[in-house]
Parts: C-alpha cells; sequence; structure tokens
C-alpha cells in the first residue's frame, strides 16, 4: 500500500510540476508583450522605416506559428522536458541577440528566436497528461492553457515600466532571465515523460507546414501595409491555399506524419480546433482597443489620458482574473464536461463585448469590460485542451495540443489584422494627427462579440459529456524502477467520446 508520507511526497512533486510548468508559460507570454510598449518608437530605434519595424513583431509570430506544432512533435518523439528545453533555449538566445543589438535585422533574427519558444504551452500541458494523477489534471491544465492570457497582461505593465524608466535593451535582458530561471526549475522540478512515439521525423511535413503557415500568416498580418487588393497579398493567399491542400495531401499518403489529420478530423478535435480560432480572435481584440482608449488624450473627447504604465496597470486585472477563474473551469469541466466550461466561456466574454459597445467613458468601466472578458477566456482556454485530450492518444497529445495552440495563433493574427482595418479607416482629427474614432472602436467590439457568436455556434456542436468515462492507455513510471508499466488511466474526469 501507498503510505502517506508518499502520498504527501507525490502531491508536493504534482505541485512543483504545475508551478514551474505554468510559470515557463506565463514567461513565454510576457516575451511575446515585450515590444508592445515600444511600438511606436522603435523606427527610430532601429533606425527603420515603419513597415520594416513591424518585422520586429511579425518574425515572432511567424516563428510562434511555425514552432508549435513542430515542437509538439518532436517532443512526442523525442522527449517533452528535452524539447522544453530546447524551446527556452531559443527564448534565451533570441533575448541576448535582441539585448545587444539597435540594428534591424539582427533584431528581426532575435525576435524569430523567442517565437520558437510558443512550443513551451503545448507541451506543459502534455507532460500534465503525462505525469499528473488525473484528479489534478483539470485544474492544472486549465491554469497551463491560461498562462499566455494571464502572461500577457500581467506582462504589459511591467514591460511599460520598464520602457519607461530604463534602456529599452532592459526588456531582453530581463526575458532572458526569465528563460534561464525558467530553465534552471524545469530541469530541478519536472521529470523527463516516459510517453513517447517511436519513429522518423516528417522533415517534408515540417517544411510544407512551415510554407503554408508563412503564406497565410504573412498577408494577414502585413496586408494592411501592402494593401488587401495587391498583388502580394492576393497571391500569397492563393499560395497558402495550394500549398496546405497539397501538404494535406501528402500527410494523409506518409506513415508517420507531422500532423495526424485523421485524428484532427475526428469532430471534437476538429471543432474545438475551429472554435479555438474564434476565441483567439475574442482575446486580442481588447488587447488591441482598451491600451488605446486609456491612452488617447481627453482632447478626442473618449481617451482617458493615461500614461502607458498606468493602462497596463488597468489591464492588469484581466490577468489576474483568468489566474482566479482557471480552477473554476475546471471544476465545472469535471462536473458537467469540458464542452460546457468552453460555452460558459464564450459566452461570457460575448457579454463582456457587449457591453464594451456603452462602457468606455470612465477607466473602471474599461475595468470591468476586461475582467468580464478576460473571465470568459479564462473559461474558453481552460477547456480547450481536456476537450483535444478527450479525443486524441497519449501519443499524440504534445503534436494535438501543439496544433490546438496554433489555431489561436491564427485567431489572434486574425483579430490584429480586422481591428487594424477598422481602426485605421473610421478615425477622427485630433490637430494635425488622425486617431481611431469612438464609433470605430464600438464596432470592434461588435465584430469581436459576432465572433463570440459564432464560436458559441461552433461549441454547441461539439460532442458532449458521455454517460460512461473515456478509458486511454498512458505509460507512468513504476516508483521502484525507471521501467515504465501500461496502466488504464481515465483521462479528465468524464471525458467526452470522440
Amino acid at each position: 500500500m501507498t503510505s502517506s508520507t508518499d502520498t504527501a511526497h507525490d502531491r508536493r512533486q504534482g505541485s512543483a510540476i504545475v508551478a514551474v510548468l505554468s510559470l515557463a508559460g506565463i514567461v513565454v507570454a510576457v516575451m511575446q508583450t515585450l515590444v508592445v510598449p515600444l511600438i511606436s518608437e522603435l523606427p527610430a530605434l532601429l533606425h527603420s522605416s515603419a513597415s520594416d519595424a513591424s518585422w520586429v513583431i511579425t518574425a515572432t509570430l511567424l516563428a510562434g506559428a511555425v514552432a508549435t506544432p513542430v515542437m509538439g512533435r518532436l517532443g512526442d518523439m523525442y522527449g517533452k522536458r528535452r524539447i522544453l528545453f530546447v524551446s527556452l533555449g531559443l527564448l534565451v538566445a533570441g533575448s541576448a541577440l535582441c539585448a545587444f543589438t539597435s540594428s534591424l535585422v539582427p533584431m528581426v533574427i532575435g525576435r524569430a528566436l523567442q517565437g520558437g519558444a510558443m512550443g513551451v504551452i503545448p507541451l506543459g500541458i502534455s507532460i500534465m497528461r503525462d505525469e499528473l494523477p488525473r484528479e489534478r489534471m483539470g485544474s492544472a491544465m486549465a491554469l497551463m492553457s491560461s498562462s499566455l492570457g494571464i502572461g500577457g497582461a500581467l506582462g504589459l505593465p511591467g514591460a511599460a515600466l520598464i520602457a519607461q524608466h530604463w534602456n529599452w535593451h532592459s526588456l531582453f535582458l530581463v526575458s532572458g532571465g526569465l528563460g534561464i530561471a525558467a530553465i534552471a526549475a524545469i530541469a530541478v522540478f519536472v521529470p523527463e515523460s516516459p510517453v513517447r512515439t517511436p519513429g522518423r521525423f516528417d522533415v517534408a511535413g515540417a517544411i510544407g507546414l512551415s510554407a503554408g503557415l508563412i503564406c497565410l500568416l504573412l498577408p494577414i498580418t502585413k496586408g494592411a501595409d501592402w494593401g488587401w487588393g495587391s498583388g502580394t497579398t492576393l497571391g500569397l493567399f492563393a499560395a497558402a491555399v495550394v500549398i496546405l491542400l497539397g501538404w494535406g495531401a501528402f500527410e494523409l499518403r506518409t506513415a508517420e506524419p507531422l500532423v495526424d489529420l485523421r485524428t484532427t478530423a475526428r469532430r471534437q478535435v476538429l471543432l474545438t480546433n475551429l472554435a479555438t480560432v474564434m476565441v483567439g480572435f475574442v482575446l486580442y481584440a481588447q488587447m488591441l482597443a482598451l491600451p488605446q482608449i486609456l491612452e488617447l488624450p481627453e482632447a478626442t473627447g473618449y481617451g482617458l489620458g493615461l500614461s502607458m504604465v498606468n493602462a497596463g496597470l488597468c489591464l492588469a486585472p484581466g490577468g489576474l482574473i483568468m489566474m482566479l477563474i482557471s480552477p473554476v473551469s475546471a471544476r465545472i469541466t469535471a462536473a458537467k464536461g469540458p464542452k460546457v466550461s468552453l460555452l460558459i466561456g464564450i459566452a461570457i466574454s460575448t457579454v463582456g463585448y457587449t457591453l464594451g459597445t456603452a462602457l468606455l467613458n470612465a477607466v473602471w468601466q474599461l475595468i470591468v469590460v476586461g475582467l468580464v472578458i478576460g473571465a470568459g477566456v479564462a473559461f474558453a482556454y481552460a477547456a480547450m485542451p481536456a476537450l483535444i485530450m478527450g479525443a486524441v492518444p497519449p501519443s499524440e497529445t504534445a503534436a494535438a495540443n501543439g496544433l490546438n495552440t496554433l489555431m489561436r495563433s491564427i485567431g489572434t493574427s486574425t483579430s490584429s489584422a480586422v481591428v487594424g482595418v477598422v481602426l485605421a479607416h473610421m478615425t477622427q482629427p485630433l490637430g494635425t494627427a488622425v486617431v481611431p474614432s469612438l464609433n470605430g472602436f464600438r464596432t470592434a467590439f461588435v465584430i469581436a462579440a459576432s465572433a463570440g457568436v459564432v464560436a458559441l455556434a461552433i461549441g454547441a456542436f461539439i460532442p458532449g459529456k458521455t454517460k460512461g468515462r473515456t478509458a486511454v492507455t498512458a505509460v507512468r513510471p513504476q516508483a521502484a524502477g525507471p521501467e515504465a508499466s501500461e496502466v488504464d488511466a481515465e483521462v479528465l474526469s468524464d471525458a467526452p467520446q470522440a
């Protein structure tokens, strides 16, 4: 029998794994927000045009989109902890490069290396599935999944404070230091997962997916600069369609594909990923709109005239509420199933944007709007890994979660493009400049609320909770030795059938 001492030790070890992996996820999210306070100053800092300087952000997005599914597959094959070190190592290397340059090309390369760390989120969720007892998995994965939103909301005011009072290179020194701290903590507290998928890495599939994603995301992020009807934009969209269709056909004929499209095509996985695109859209719209309203001058008639730091502090409660909501979502998932949590979250976020069309007149109103939207996103993000892992075998969890995280990136990129176009075309004069109008912000909120309605419609068709429980075979290490034994483990209380 297992002694109470062993049980207490296992509990402490599990808590350490959850804390360290969630910290790593927050570090990655902070990395994404690093340059937000510098956006308007980047051309001068890097001695480049505004269009060229925007590659500092675009490079991170593209690299993260490519790295997420690739790192997930490598983790399934060669060890999730090992690839976790690789991902965080890229973050540290990219931070070091950015910290010691003021030139555009090295900065873009460094930010692309940082984007490679996006694989940390799906890898962390997969390690939790392999290492934690079933009763702890729901809350742990909810926190890990929400770490992107938590880190983004909490990192923004910190980055603004550093940018305002210290040399801007300090931002990258801090991110590199956080990456090193995360690597050290993982080395001490997180064991290597014994679950592996032997085989050969699908190099051709990785190249094809990378090319297709770049052709898709480049025009989404740069279309406003190039012109949405330009030959470059339309040509890249057309190339994305052709490449991704060809990639899909190739993957279906490959014995050991990068992404198992047959698994991905399962109703539960497919609909969850489609809903994830919409939820990513919903999350990012408020991150683009709320800071601008808070910082615009009062002379506009609706701007609140806050400093960059104070605006970031007003958004920080949205990250804190995500941290508090994650365990609540996990309990609802355990009792009612992850579909219910997903629908609750989407509905709350949609209500938040609806409120946002009216509550734009005071700082407290925008804080309330951010809290409501953040709470909804926390519910939705916490439910997504449960839905995905309730429908895929343990040997594919990192790759499947990587693809789900990629869907978030596509949603946030699309949100950035759509909201950016709306705010760029619905403007009003402010002295010699033009700024987004109040109606522009309201229109952006209506569009985000509409995305929430679409997500609700998609989520309604996700298979619901079944009466029985889904048993899957999981590999867990034996206490007496390094060998692993196969045991039947129930993953995610009352997980829905695929």
